[in-house]
């Protein structure tokens, strides 16, 4: 599975979000109106995390006033760090995290690393990240994980007896497992949202690596991806039963990949939300 092939589409139409809105009923605006009280008490600001190779620019997000939260690092999808993933690390904050969103190809380009719409079936808009993803080979994620893991540590309002969480969309799914595998003693709880190259043939697949991580692991697959390769599901249940590590494998369907993306044409607001509510169930269990 390749997770600048195998995407949402088109990403940034504006008719998307108008859409959404129109149908949106009183229930669901309520509870958007819930979700941004909640906001009103996160503190948001930018920061520049030093790694090996230069200083990545991020986004850093924790509740207001006093006291100490785990922390939580976000891998963003294949356009990266933008305002949707500023929009979930400040939800997520509010739910009493320590946030980090990074901008994965800070080497090339600082974030936005595209304007406006973005079609994946567009030769040209493809060829644009293209060189971008490139920078992402295994040692400089490796690298970059142990640099956003001390970032986070070094934060006042991290509790650093908890365990630190991980996530990643699309691309950020076994960039998250690398995480894990990078920084062991640290990260307790992995979540994968449509992840793609999870498994692969290669030798440096990220499944590989699961027996030399101490994470629990959510894993929530793409209706289309399972179609396309329905054997993933189930090697990679077997891969985390053979590595002792708790696991949850589950295909969404209905939900094609990029559903819990907003902004995206398959954007699945009900799916969305489900994801949203395991994350939360996750990090209650493995960070506490």
């Amino acid at each position: 599975m390749c997770d600048d092939e195998i995407h949402q589409g088109l990403v940034h139409d504006p008719s998307v979000s108008r859409r959404t809105f129109g149908l949106m009923g009183v229930a669901a605006a309520a509870g958007a109106a819930t979700i941004a009280r909640a906001q009103d008490n996160v503190v948001e600001k930018d920061v520049m995390v030093k790694t090996p190779d230069g200083e990545a620019d991020s986004a850093l997000f924790h509740p207001a006033g006093t006291g100490t939260w785990p922390a939580v690092l976000i891998w963003p999808d294949i356009l990266g760090l933008r305002p949707v993933f500023r929009d979930m690390g400040r939800r997520l904050a509010a739910q009493g995290y320590v946030v980090l969103v990074v901008n994965p190809f800070y080497r090339a380009k600082k974030a936005p690393i595209v304007d406006g719409t973005f079609n994946f079936a567009n030769p040209e808009d493809r060829a644009k990240i293209a060189p971008l993803r490139a920078t992402l080979t295994p040692p400089n994620i490796d690298k970059d994980s142990v640099a956003y893991v001390a970032f986070l540590d070094a934060q006042p309002q991290t509790d650093k007896a908890a365990k630190v969480g991980v996530q990643g969309y699309c691309m950020g799914g076994p960039l998250s497992v690398r995480t894990a595998a990078a920084v062991p003693d640290r990260i307790g709880a992995v979540a994968s949202f449509h992840g793609g190259g999870l498994l692969t043939a290669e030798a440096d697949s990220p499944h590989l690596l699961i027996p030399t991580t101490r994470a629990e692991y959510l894993i929530l697959v793409a209706d289309n991806d399972h179609k396309r390769e329905p054997e993933v599901k189930d090697k990679l249940a077997e891969a985390f039963k053979a590595a002792g590590r708790p696991a949850k494998v589950e295909v969404y369907e209905g939900a094609d990949h990029g559903w819990t993306v907003k902004g995206s044409q398959v954007y699945n607001e009900a799916a969305a939300e489900k994801a949203w509510a395991e994350l939360l169930a996750l990090y209650k269990r493995a960070l506490s």
